[in-house]
């Protein structure tokens, strides 16, 4: 990867962690407060919860991504540590997909939410869960990865070793 190419992502990544905080503070006392005068004013706590936990996730997903780009950037992206950041990443986007599937959960009963929207929050919850596992299978591949640069790292302190 670039330099250039490592300081877009970041920039982005910056971006996206601001407006996060952002979206955190203001924008869901906004919501809460514009639930409050709605028909789904009975279901607001779970639908803050929601949106707060959902917001964390992707937070988490972007710290991750942040510390991944910087073992890209010292060379050191092949190595077992990088395997914590990939599994939160995982668990982050499988906890959102739960998170939209529960949302779509609590918006379904009533005359509040079109049933289609309902039906949308069901799909946008699998589509999450197959990024989810999209990184699992990314996962793996890191993990051959890993595996062949330790078997090399092996061969070349024997070839040391005999020369």
């Amino acid at each position: 990867m670039g330099k250039l190419t490592l300081f877009a992502l970041r920039a982005v990544i910056a971006v996206l962690l601001a407006g996060s905080v952002f979206g955190q503070t203001v924008m869901v006392a906004l919501l809460g407060a514009d639930l409050d005068e709605s028909p789904l004013a009975d279901r607001s706590i779970p639908i803050l919860v929601i949106t707060v936990l959902g917001i964390v996730a992707a937070q988490a997903v972007l710290v991750c991504v942040w510390r991944l780009a910087a073992m890209v950037r010292r060379g050191t992206v092949f190595s077992p540590d990088a395997f914590r950041y990939v599994h939160v990443v995982i668990g982050a986007f499988t906890a959102a997909a739960v998170l939209v599937f529960a949302l779509g959960v609590v918006l379904a009963p009533g005359e509040a939410v079109a049933p289609g929207i309902v039906l949308l929050l069901g799909g946008v919850s699998l589509a999450v869960f197959g990024v989810a596992l999209v990184v699992l299978v990314l996962r793996m591949l890191l993990a051959q990865a890993v595996a062949r640069d330790v078997e090399a790292s092996r061969m070349r302190a024997e070839l040391e070793e005999v020369i």
